[in-house]
């Protein structure tokens, strides 16, 4: 063997000097980072034991040692182009000779038959470096190559590959609970027939096949909710010709089609109560025309509306999302855009709700009128400051970049993109969504060439490389870390450490999914807050249960549930790492009310002054302010029917009044 003059590292300069390979581990000739010629595998001792595949059966070897000057990733590789033709398979040591320890191996992980393994070394530790004879004796070339060693990404939680060849149908794109049990279960749809795996509390999935004629296949997406108020979820699936409502009976053991006759290229569908009347309503992005939605009457029965709601007249709607971002109890909707070129129906729109159905465009004035081309933003209150951001995930980077926006708390956004990681973030997606899947407190976004941005807590985020796209999101195994599913296949989250809640709602006076319902949860001083949908991202249908992870924090202070209708239950002190089902009413805040008369506060939200209407300040005691988990914010003085809240932080606060009968009442306010 000769060593020859190239440089394979600029790392470490060769020496340059004609060598003689040794052909036992105990005459192993030295070597650093270069590139080496084996004239002939004909050394004596047969590399043993076996660290590269295919087994035994080599006769002969040629052995080279290797000790770093520092610690290194290590490649080790025959594919160079003048072995072109060659089989060759190498093995790699540490231990002493007579007592080795396999280390590394390869066989043909390079071009043809060609080797090429990486490998970690540690400064100071020998290492053995052998090739065999298994496939012939041939000589060729090797490199050996030094990289400074980078320690590899710490994933917060991993994920599991599970294969479940029975989930078939040509859309296999939702998660949602079907039967009542509040389990995520598994919706796939057919021509001919609705698939259901529901979940089971062991764990296990029992499959259900119920056949249906559909007219218009969810091509482009799916939404799940309760029409009807039945206790059965029905669908609505958005095709490029029509859209299909799907509802289940009474005993969801089958659904019938209803077909819109209207002419709609779906895009993202969503069921939410548009109008607050307590009826679900359904909401399409038409690709071409001004979006079209779907009012309840009340009994189930939907009737089309287009116009309102994003009216751009060449359409370019894709990803809608409702949110309510200005915290005044009504969902607002969200648009993303993806019409690109010189079109005005590129630009991303938020319409506001200002009640009784009627919404105003207030993209400009809120800074979200933005021409980046995305079928879908994730929304999530990444800052823990109560207010819902938005991360807008650019589909292509024609018209600008991901964008991170954060929310004001006055109706406005601001671009925080720089230095929060999303900046270098150079892979595109159509489908963005965000729940915590480490469960650390903090909404992470799943999106981007199969990765998960990890939210560090502080506006900054950390994409990890996953070996999935982004898929429906739910607890499929009910262990309270969020799985996803893609097609056939679960990637069930393995967990880690952390403690988490999970929220089940029925709503009376609402909806009965609770969809428009604001949770927020308070714990060890932190505040999380989530909005419940149907249909976000761009495609799929993810879980209507409300999942909160709490990081270490092993006690929960409250949970309060703002309902669409208005009432409020207040959930004190659950356990942690359990689900919990809020039934709409069952956990009062408690109402001011004194003899009979109700009492009112006034503006609600408020901002500097608070009035009390109809209480009559000779009969009262005292009066305080305490925070939702009952901590004393402020005492008042002498009562006053106007309070002077200036100085409390925004969020949301309970009132409480002692009269001096004895009788103690409250009732809750929002500062704004």
């Amino acid at each position: 063997m000769k060593r020859k003059l190239f440089l394979v590292t600029a790392a470490l300069p060769l020496v340059l000097t004609d060598v003689v390979a040794q052909s036992t581990c105990n005459t192993a000739l030295p070597v650093t980072a270069g590139l080496y010629t084996v004239d002939v595998v004909d050394g004596t001792e047969v590399p043993m034991p076996v660290c590269a595949p295919n087994g035994t059966g080599a006769s002969a070897g040629k052995w080279y040692v290797y000790t770093p000057t520092d610690n290194y990733t290590v490649r080790v590789s025959t594919d160079l182009s003048q072995n072109t033709g060659k089989d060759t398979r190498v093995h790699i040591y540490t231990g002493s000779c007579g007592a080795l320890v396999c280390h590394a191996g390869d066989d043909d992980s390079g071009a043809g038959y060609l080797s090429l393994i990486d490998f970690s070394v540690t400064q100071g530790v020998t290492y053995y470096i052998a090739f065999d004879n298994k496939w012939n004796s041939t000589g060729f070339d090797f490199t050996i190559t030094e990289t400074p060693f980078v320690e590899p990404p710490v994933y917060p939680v991993t994920f599991t590959e599970n294969y479940f060849p029975s989930i078939t149908g040509d859309y296999k794109i939702a998660i949602a609970d079907m039967n009542g049990d509040y389990l995520d279960d598994i919706v796939t749809v057919s021509p001919n027939q609705v698939q259901i795996h529901y979940q089971q509390v062991s764990g296990a999935y029992t499959n259900t096949t119920y056949p249906v004629n559909i007219t218009y296949l969810p091509s482009w997406s799916m939404a799940i909710g309760d029409i009807d108020k039945n206790g059965f979820n029905d669908l609505v699936l958005g095709a490029g010709s029509g859209v299909t409502f799907l509802y289940a009976n009474a005993t969801g053991t089958g659904f019938t089609e209803v077909t819109g006759s209207q002419y709609v290229f779906s895009q993202r569908t969503n069921f939410v109560d548009i109008n607050n009347d307590g009826h679900l309503d359904a909401f399409v992005c038409h690709d071409v025309d001004p979006n079209v939605y779907y009012l309840n009457d009340g009994t189930g029965v939907l009737t089309f509306h287009q116009g309102g709601l994003g009216d751009h007249d060449e359409g370019g709607n894709y990803g809608s999302v409702w949110v309510d971002y200005d915290n005044d109890g009504d969902a607002d909707l969200f648009i993303a855009k993806c019409r690109g070129g010189s079109s005005t129906a590129k630009f991303n729109e938020l319409h506001r709700n200002d009640g009784n159905g009627v919404f105003t465009n207030v993209s400009t004035a809120a800074n979200m009128y933005d021409p980046v081309q995305t079928w879908s933003s994730a929304w999530n209150d990444y800052d823990n400051d109560g207010y819902m951001d938005a991360l807008i995930g650019a589909s292509s980077f024609t018209d600008g970049s991901h964008k991170l926006m954060r929310n004001n708390g006055d109706g406005t956004f601001t671009d925080i993109t720089s230095g929060s990681g999303w900046e270098t973030n150079t892979q595109s997606s159509i489908e963005y969504v965000t729940f915590d899947f480490d469960n650390d407190g903090y909404a992470d976004v799943m999106g981007g060439n199969q990765s998960i941005s990890f939210n560090n807590g502080d506006l900054t985020f950390t994409p990890m490389s996953y070996s999935f796209p982004v898929g429906s999101v739910g607890d499929m195994n009910n262990d309270g870390f969020l799985d996803v599913q893609n097609g056939s296949r679960i990637y069930m989250n393995d967990g880690n450490t952390n403690n988490w809640l999970k929220i089940h709602l029925k709503g009376t006076a609402s909806n009965i999914n609770g969809i428009g319902a604001r949770v927020e949860l308070y714990s060890g001083g932190m505040k999380q807050i989530r909005d419940v949908r149907s249909g976000e991202g761009f495609r799929h249908m993810h879980s209507l249960n409300v999942h909160f992870g709490v990081g270490t924090n092993t006690t929960i202070d409250s949970v309060l549930v703002h309902w669409p209708s208005g009432t409020i239950d207040n959930v004190l002190a659950p356990d942690v790492n359990q689900s919990v089902l809020v039934i709409e009413g069952a956990h009062p805040l408690g109402l001011l009310e004194v003899d009979g008369q109700k009492v009112e506060l006034y503006p609600n939200p408020a901002s500097d002054q608070l009035s009390i209407k109809n209480l009559n300040a000779e009969d009262v005691e005292s009066m305080r302010i305490v925070d939702v988990q009952g901590r004393e914010i402020m005492t008042l003085g002498q009562p006053s029917s106007t309070l002077n809240i200036s100085s409390i932080q925004s969020g949301m606060y309970i009132l409480q009044v002692d009269l001096k009968n004895g009788k103690r009442y409250s009732d809750s306010f929002i500062k704004k």
